[in-house]
């Protein structure tokens, strides 16, 4: 298979209906790549969670913000931008610590973070209180071998 590349922006408002928006837009993304059912569901389940927390923390469930989606594919490398120009993580590290929540009113579980270190290969959160938050995350997609089978690492 030849190094394919492509990219796909999306701007969206934060509502939470758009969560699914970005999940179908990045699978769309992936399909040329084959991906199995196990790393799409990873994917898809570590953009929900970014989405999630740029409309929840970022711009607190007003819906007066955007999100913007950065995906790009070089050759079988995903990589994945959320951003928003919300409100900003005062302390990352914190905020990347498993179950903690800003927003324990709201029964968040505090395992977003947890979930995008999980399923993805690389993640990196870039934060500034009232300048917003941009979260990069990446992950090698495991291609077919042209008989079918999965190649061994």
């Amino acid at each position: 298979m030849e190094n394919q590349r492509n990219v796909c922006e999306i701007d969206f408002l934060a509502v939470s209906e758009n969560e699914a928006l970005a999940r179908m837009v990045v699978a769309a993304m992936l399909m040329p790549l084959n991906p199995t059912v196990d790393e799409l569901a990873d994917i898809k389940t570590a953009v929900s969670e970014a989405v999630t927390n740029a409309i929840i923390h970022g711009y607190n469930q007003n819906a007066v913000g955007m999100v913007h989606m950065r995906c790009e594919l070089d050759g079988k490398l995903v990589t994945i931008v959320v951003s928003d120009h919300g409100v900003g993580i005062e302390n990352i590290e914190q905020a990347m610590e498993p179950l903690y929540t800003s927003k324990p009113e709201l029964e968040r579980s505090g395992m977003g973070f947890s979930f995008m270190e999980a399923f993805m290969e690389t993640l990196s959160v870039e934060s500034a209180p009232g300048k917003g938050t941009v979260v990069k995350m990446t992950k090698q997609i495991c291609l077919p071998e042209p008989d079918g089978q999965v190649p061994e690492e």
